[in-house]
């Protein structure tokens, strides 16, 4: 009796690289355990886009298959940042233990960030070289397929004079690293002027700029909403109560300022004008990594008359944006496995000021969302079609 042909050995499926700027920073460490946590089985997907069905058979990353590393300044360890944040109620409470391992192998990929304030050792080109040197490290060491750089670090004021602010010098590492760049702040990245020739040349998808995750998620909606029912909108108020990292970042009225821009750019985008009104965010360090977002709409309705519209936003910061984090890493990393190159305005629902053309309505934005997981449908010229 003849033997049965063995089958072949499948081969592993690449695993890909997840840089973060500010990778012991809440979003970072969230990010990192959650991808843990869900790859285990430990805890559903929630907010997961990228786990809904019109995105499961795109031929993204499996969580599985994402290594993590990154730049930062501060140097406590992820595991312990992990056991902060499940005693402030972020991380649930055991999950630091249950994916330890997991955040040590994140942390020794973790490299010291820069330039600190007013170093005057390296200029701004050798600080570039010395980040794309380490991303560069990171992917060779671990083998990876590729990786995607993500910047989730802390707000920082807009540049006033010419010189790279480090979320651009960061930025500029990634290109000259050969990866995929992604803004999750709203800090300049990309957006200098003087990257402008380096975005178009180097071949390579980025995204970004600024995480829409809660006050400007609801706007995205609201304000769609008052331009089909022909509502005139009179003043548009808002204020953010917040603690945590974020807070103590945009005390600063130069962060606070960038911040604010791309809350009020989705307004003036989607009624078409910029309504009275502003955005106030005040620093409360008791909140932690909690945030309360409140709106007060004044609008007109048939004849003139005068009402009032209020919301209030209640969430976790962290919680909402590391699950937008994951997504993004792996639809840029699909991204770059199918050539694609330039802004990726598809990738609009995710951003308060997203790159390239696109629509502000969130209902738009997702239905792009969707064509662009259609385009990264796996076929005959894509090398997983063979494995």
């Amino acid at each position: 009796m003849s033997a049965e042909p063995s089958l072949p050995t499948p081969s592993p499926a690449p695993r890909f690289g997840v840089w973060l700027i500010g990778a012991r920073g809440s979003v970072a460490t969230t990010a990192i355990a959650g991808c843990a946590a869900v790859a285990a089985g430990l805890h559903p997907p929630t907010g997961m886009v990228t786990e809904t069905a019109p995105f499961t058979t795109c031929g993204l990353p499996p969580l599985s298959s994402l290594v993590f590393g990154g730049h930062d300044t501060v140097d406590c360890p992820l595991p312990k940042r992990a056991e902060h944040l499940a005693d402030g109620g972020v991380l649930p409470h055991g999950l630091p233990s249950a994916v330890h391992a997991e955040l040590v192998a994140a942390d020794r990929e973790i490299r010291p960030g820069g330039p600190p304030p007013g170093d005057t050792g390296r200029t701004q080109d050798q600080w570039i070289d010395v980040f794309a040197a380490d991303i560069r490290d990171f992917v060779r060491r671990q083998d990876l397929a590729g990786a995607v750089v993500i910047n989730v670090a802390s707000t920082e004021p807009a540049p006033t004079d010419g010189t790279l602010p480090p979320s651009s010098l960061y930025a500029a590492a990634a290109l000259r690293a050969g990866c995929p760049y992604v803004n999750f702040t709203p800090s300049t990245g990309l957006h200098h002027p003087a990257l402008a020739a380096l975005a178009a040349s180097s071949g390579l998808p980025y995204g970004g700029r600024d995480g829409k995750t809660g006050q400007t998620l609801l706007r995205s909606v609201l304000g769609p909403m008052f331009l089909q029912r022909a509502l005139a909108v009179r003043a548009w108020s808002g204020t953010n109560l917040l603690g945590g990292g974020d807070g103590a970042a945009l005390a600063d009225p130069a962060a606070a300022a960038a911040k604010n821009a791309g809350k009020e750019r989705v307004l003036a985008d989607t009624l078409g004008t910029a309504p009275e009104g502003e955005v106030h965010i005040d620093d409360v360090p008791a909140l932690g990594d909690w945030k309360t977002a409140w709106d007060h709409i004044a609008f007109d309705g048939f004849l003139g008359a005068r009402m009032i519209l209020q919301t209030t936003w209640q969430g976790c910061d962290s919680s909402l944006a590391a699950p937008l984090v994951l997504d993004l890493a792996r639809l840029t990393a699909r991204a770059r496995q199918k050539g694609l190159t330039g802004p990726l305005s598809e990738l609009g629902f995710y951003f308060k000021d997203p790159v390239g053309d696109g629509p502000s309505s969130l209902a738009e934005q997702y239905t792009d969302l969707r064509h662009f997981a259609e385009r990264l449908r796996p076929d005959a010229t894509d090398p997983e079609a063979h494995r």
